[in-house]
């Protein structure tokens, strides 16, 4: 789902590439989404259905079903993408695999219908009539603007990266047999109606992507019809299946999901190679050679052994403040959506005052940045000095949102790049100061000297973080 690589920005280097401003697409119905915090987008993405009662009793724990009947959910729905979005999108240069899949359920089995290169409207949709497939888009946020804000503000709210992938299915026809998946799904009916069976996990909170035949899931534990202005949430590991039912038209629905490798087990996957590193320069028990012949056959006393490292990593654990992420930090930070920033289509640059030493100055797009303690990546010793890193995604890439490799470009500029700056590890204070106040006087900063008060926030205001009020 995420990948990992890129570039740092440096203190003080010159930025060379500004964020582009979003362009909101032409009018559409009046939407029920509240957007004046990621918590209010979720609030009514739900609605009516409170935030603590959804996270107490469905939050990986069952489906929820909210039926609306209201047309004017229903109409801003069916804005969010339609059929007819794919003529003008395959116009742009859209590719079979990479951008759409079309397939159908045939005998409990997906059949995939795709053929190679690009994507001809005609001959998809004649595939899509005849042949009753069902057109898979995948990541449509990177074209709809809507979309693109919806799931911006849902990733600033769960902090985790939110994709999703509109189905549109003809009547009488199934895309895929049977399966659960591995990230937590909220599904918004767009167009038309679709016939919906689930049934209880095989797998709770499952880590990966199966598929389930028939003589094994039982009975359907829910069963309905989604319409228009409709949403579903189910957890990972939920087995479930769709179909269009005869006799209407077809139907089109946005998945939109989360948490995917976003466990406990995974942060600590993450955390714990940190906390070993950090707590070995302390502990000279750690850094004790390991029996002879360990790593080629099972040594009598070794489990015991690991066993009480384990416990005392787990005291040190219980006083410590700031658990280090790896990775998972950085790969949230690169790979998700750039804000959307509304109807301007000016660029997003260093913008108001420059930053002096008299300023008064306060942080912008916190949501969308992180700082984090790394060992210094532009030094060739063995033995590099730790710095401070603050990385952000508002330069990120749109078109590239959830894409991985598939991105025709990635060979050549890079799957994934990394903005940020880098600075020694004497400048945290201040940076924590900037990060945990409303607003901050320069000259108040925790720093030694004035010069090193202006060379932060010129860098951060150079890379859109801060602006002076």
């Amino acid at each position: 789902m995420s990948k990992k690589g890129g570039k740092q920005t440096e203190t003080g280097r010159k930025v060379h590439v500004p964020c582009k401003r979003a362009k909101v697409e032409a009018s559409c119905p009046s939407s029920p989404m509240n957007y004046d915090s990621p918590d209010r987008v979720f609030e009514s993405l739900i609605f009516p259905i409170e935030q603590e009662k959804f996270f107490k009793e469905y939050w990986e724990q069952k489906p929820l079903l909210i039926q609306r009947d209201d047309p004017s959910v229903a109409a801003y729905y069916q804005s969010l993408f339609q059929l007819m979005d794919l003529k003008e999108l395959s116009s742009q240069g859209l590719y079979y695999g990479r951008d759409v899949n079309i397939c159908r359920c045939v005998n409990g089995k997906k059949k995939v219908l795709n053929k190679d290169g690009k994507v001809n409207y005609m001959l998809l949709k004649r595939d899509f009539d005849q042949k009753k497939g069902t057109i898979q888009f995948h990541q449509p946020q990177r074209f709809k603007d809507e979309l693109w804000r919806i799931q911006e503000k849902l990733e600033c709210y769960f902090g985790s990266l939110v994709g999703s992938n509109v189905y549109i299915t003809p009547p009488g026809s199934q895309g895929l047999p049977p399966h659960y998946d591995d990230v937590e799904v909220f599904i918004l009916q767009l167009e038309g109606e679709k016939h919906w069976r689930l049934y209880k996990p095989t797998v709770h909170l499952a880590r990966e992507y199966n598929v389930e035949s028939e003589d094994r899931i039982g009975n359907p534990t829910h069963e309905f019809i989604l319409k228009p202005g409709d949403l579903l949430y189910f957890p990972r590991g939920t087995i479930h299946q769709a179909d269009t039912p005869l006799g209407g038209s077809y139907s089109t629905h946005v998945t939109i999901s989360t948490y995917q490798n976003n466990s406990w087990g995974d942060f600590l996957l993450d955390a714990i190679p940190g906390l070993v590193f950090d707590t070995a320069k302390e502990d000279v028990d750690l850094r004790t050679s390991i029996p002879r012949q360990l790593l080629m056959v099972d040594i009598a006393d070794s489990t015991r052994r690991l066993s009480s490292f384990l416990r005392s990593l787990a005291d040190r654990l219980e006083n410590t403040k700031e658990l280090r992420s790896s990775d998972m930090k950085k790969d949230f930070i690169m790979n998700r959506l750039p804000p959307f920033l509304g109807n301007s289509s000016d660029p997003l640059a260093p913008g108001g005052k420059l930053p002096k030493l008299d300023s008064k100055i306060r942080l912008q797009f916190k949501d969308h940045a992180i700082i984090t303690v790394e060992p210094d990546q532009d030094s060739s010793d063995e033995l590099r000095k730790e710095m401070v890193y603050v990385y952000h995604s508002l330069k990120n890439r749109r078109e590239r949102h959830m894409m991985g490799n598939e991105d025709d470009d990635a060979s050549e500029e890079g799957i994934s790049e990394t903005h940020g700056l880098r600075f020694p590890l004497s400048h945290m204070d201040a940076l924590k100061q900037i990060w945990r106040s409303a607003t901050v006087d320069v000259k108040k900063l925790s720093l030694k000297s004035d010069a090193e008060k202006e060379n932060l926030v010129l860098s951060l205001w150079a890379e859109c973080l801060i602006e002076v009020i």
